[in-house]
């Protein structure tokens, strides 16, 4: 039977995001009990151990321990952070053929305990591997989330925030598309402190276009420099996905943009993509369909179908 009392998150995958979002769900008290899963157990018991240590700071109890798949089976939440990682000069499509070998492997043991929550996919290139995700789980689409453009979307406030020089949580603005390089900004859509970006640039000389296009190109390729920079990007990620947990453990009905399947809404259909969706117990409640200009209606569709020549080389009902 079902447990009903405690909310059970399983982490697969433990390496710098895998830890980083335990890390960042003990500070934040998100959920009652963690499981991390991998294939080197010796680094799953000492990331328990270390997270096991940092517990009498933590805002509220949590049962935190190393297990296996079987552990899937009361779990409201499976996290998948596993996978080949991003190297320097590689697109997060390169990454493809590896990792959708790996997720087969990954999510048949996963149902194979029983399995019925809400699968939450970080692993890149994360459209891909949601829609991978969601064919091989069986799944309602619902029900298997991807991380999207979450991150891309939090990077574009903060950058927006610092040349508007307001707080970021006053920034309402949204990146949409694949989580990669033909993402697009809606700028359309983009606000600060409910005042159009784009009436802004038409009353106020100091701000330019051009700035803001440039803003956007450092969003697009901030992963670029940070791997040249560090090797990898773990910080912010975890703390998306952090926000999409709390979102669905707590019943939010949050607004978030995630990588969603699509059925007909933005005139697209059987491709999982970065969208702003609403987020609840049950996985995605809707999709919030933006009304997109001329422009962004193209880019948004050119994004789509490069996501689908991916995903017909391995799943034959992509068209």
């Amino acid at each position: 039977m079902k447990k009903q009392c405690m909310n059970r998150v399983a982490v697969i995958g433990t390496g710098f995001v895998g830890s980083s979002y335990a890390f960042a769900l003990m500070n934040q008290g998100i959920a009652d009990e963690l499981v991390l899963i991998d294939v080197n157990k010796e680094k799953a018991k000492g990331d328990v151990m270390d997270l096991n240590h940092g517990k009498v700071f933590a805002p509220k109890p949590m049962n935190i321990w190393h297990g296996d798949y079987q552990d899937c089976q009361d779990a409201d939440l499976v996290v998948i952070c596993a996978g080949a990682n991003q190297k320097p000069g590689e697109t997060r499509l390169d990454l493809v053929d590896k990792n959708i070998n790996i997720f087969k492997t990954i999510v048949d043991s996963v149902m194979k305990s029983g399995f019925d929550g809400v699968f939450l996919v970080a692993t890149n290139p994360v459209d891909i591997l949601t829609y991978a995700t969601w064919k091989f789980s069986g799944l309602p689409k619902e029900r298997v989330i991807g991380s999207g453009t979450i991150l891309d979307t939090a990077r574009f406030r903060f950058l927006l925030s610092e040349y508007f020089q307001v707080a970021p949580t006053n920034v309402h603005a949204y990146i949409i598309g694949e989580h990669g390089d033909t993402e697009l900004p809606v700028w359309s859509h983009a606000e600060i402190g409910s005042i159009p970006v784009e009436q802004i640039l038409a009353q106020n000389n100091n701000y330019k276009k051009e700035d803001l296009e440039n803003i956007f190109i450092n969003v697009r390729d901030a992963a670029y420099q940070i791997i040249e920079k560090k090797g990898a990007t773990y910080y912010g990620i975890a703390m998306g996905l952090v926000r999409i947990t709390r979102a669905i453990l707590h019943n939010e009905n949050a607004i978030l943009t995630v990588s969603a399947y699509l059925d007909g809404q933005y005139n697209e259909k059987n491709v999982y993509i970065g969208v702003p969706a609403v987020i609840n117990r049950n996985g995605i409640r809707e999709v919030m369909e933006l009304k997109l200009n001329e422009t962004e209606q193209q880019q948004f569709h050119h994004s789509v179908t490069v996501l689908k020549d991916i995903l017909s080389r391995h799943f034959d009902e992509v068209k």
